[in-house]
């Protein structure tokens, strides 16, 4: 009977062990709607998708500039309803034919997903982009070298290697991808501490302590360029130099169509206590208030 009880223990732990490894991503787009999801587009009310701009069609967001006769800077970002801290997003993206009349030229083959995002609620009504940091996904132009996974930084900036780069735009060293091809991205973001770009596998740029500053396009660009109202642009100004710990995810609509899909996340944050039924080994950052036990029997 010892023995049998041992085994049972030992199975279990196994099982338990087994369960804590397995990875449980959750998928924020549904491939069939956008349910979920806010849309802010500038110069729009809050989910007015001006011109269908964001579309879903075969498990795909699709964006589109079908119904528009030109760009009229109409910037446009849909951001998903949950914010994270600690966090994997993962999702593939595809360019799609030519640039839409009126688009600025370096947006050619140019969109982005941003990571520590302002709320789409929270923008003001004229507002192009949100404060964030921008994984900027880049296609190449069919000659010469063209990275993407690059970091963009509307509102904020960050340290790479030791020292703050306050630069708005930071090329990473990922390969160039021309054409209309799908491409893996996924970035890992572990509060403010460290992000990390990964593009079909290969980690292609890193920084850490992320934070809101450096002006709205980075260096000593004015805050006006934003769009913004003056009661905000004061407001965005006092934070400066607080750390970006948590955000919202976007995707971003900048006058190139381009195609996501397979939109997952990774919570990184969650039970770190081996005895709870939610624990996970993959957890980084604890939240003791999420854990889930079994009920003693009376």
């Amino acid at each position: 009977m010892k023995k049998i009880l041992i085994f049972l223990f030992l199975s279990n732990l196994a099982f338990a062990q087994k369960k804590a490894e397995v990875k449980e991503w959750i998928s924020i787009f549904n491939g069939k709607d956008l349910a979920g999801w806010d849309i802010k587009i500038s110069g729009q009310p809050l989910n007015d998708n001006y011109k269908n701009t964001f579309q879903v069609e075969n498990g795909m967001i699709r964006i589109r500039y079908d119904q528009y006769q030109n760009f009229d800077e109409k910037y446009g970002h849909i951001y998903y309803k949950k914010p994270y801290s600690f966090y994997i997003v993962r999702f593939k993206y595809r360019f799609n034919g030519n640039q839409t009349p009126g688009g600025a030229i370096w947006n050619n083959r140019n969109s982005g997903i941003m990571l520590h995002s302002q709320s789409a609620k929270s923008l003001s009504f004229e507002q192009s982009f949100p404060i964030s940091l921008e994984m900027q996904l880049l296609g190449g132009l069919g000659k010469g070298d063209r990275h993407t996974g690059n970091l963009c930084s509307p509102g904020t900036q960050a340290y790479m290697k030791g020292s703050l780069r306050p630069a708005h735009c930071i090329d990473s060293d990922s390969k160039t991808y021309d054409g209309d091809q799908w491409v893996t991205a996924e970035a890992i973001v572990l509060g403010d501490s460290v992000v990390h770009h990964v593009i079909n596998g290969d980690t292609v740029l890193t920084y850490n302590k992320t934070q809101i500053g450096g002006g709205f396009v980075g260096g000593q660009q004015d805050w006006e360029v934003a769009k913004m109202d003056k009661a905000t642009i004061e407001d965005w100004k006092k934070k400066d130099g607080n750390s970006l710990k948590s955000g919202y995810i976007a995707l971003q609509a900048e006058s190139h169509p381009i195609d996501f899909k397979n939109i997952e996340i990774l919570n990184l944050e969650g039970c770190a206590d081996p005895k709870a039924l939610n624990y996970k080994l993959y957890f980084v950052k604890n939240n003791k208030a999420s854990c889930r036990y079994k009920k003693k029997r009376v």
